[in-house]
């Protein structure tokens, strides 16, 4: 495994779920895919709440498993690539902390390029930490929100 200096390693307990947690949330604002990537585990379990007959859609290339870091990089940079720079804002309400396992509550406010809808959409995001890395990436979100947004 793979860890930067700056990764916490200690997630035997919520404490350290937490410090990891809030560095991933960190680099997601910081917005650099490499690095946010450096979070992930190869092998990670990572879901969306989206239908599986609509994962991978050209306008919304982003949305479909992932397993490997690479591929959490990659979901970064198609996200922030189908999004109108500057106006992304991602209000996290609420993180909740169990041992190794985190749910993080809030509200994504973004703007679609190709179509130039803004949208709102609330999401819980249930992570998992093992070793400093993230192992479990679940996402649900109002996914009817988004889809309104990029079909034209």
């Amino acid at each position: 495994m793979t860890r930067t200096s700056d990764t916490p390693t200690d997630t035997r307990t919520s404490a350290g779920t937490r410090a990891v947690v809030e560095e991933l949330l960190r680099r997601i604002a910081e917005g650099d895919p490499e690095r946010i990537a450096a979070l992930y585990a190869d092998g990670a379990d990572w879901r969306l709440s989206w239908p599986e007959d609509e994962h991978g859609r050209a306008e919304t290339p982003w949305i479909r498993h992932r397993a490997s870091r690479a591929d959490a990089a990659d979901h970064y940079r198609a996200l922030a690539a189908h999004h109108t720079p500057g106006e992304a804002d991602t209000h996290v309400e609420r993180v909740l902390v169990d041992g190794a396992d985190a749910v993080v509550l809030g509200e994504i406010r973004q703007t679609a390029a190709p179509t130039g809808r803004p949208y709102r959409a609330w999401f819980a995001l249930h992570l998992t930490v093992a070793d400093g890395l993230v192992v479990r990436h679940h996402v649900y979100e109002d996914s009817l929100t988004v889809a309104r947004a990029f079909t034209a």
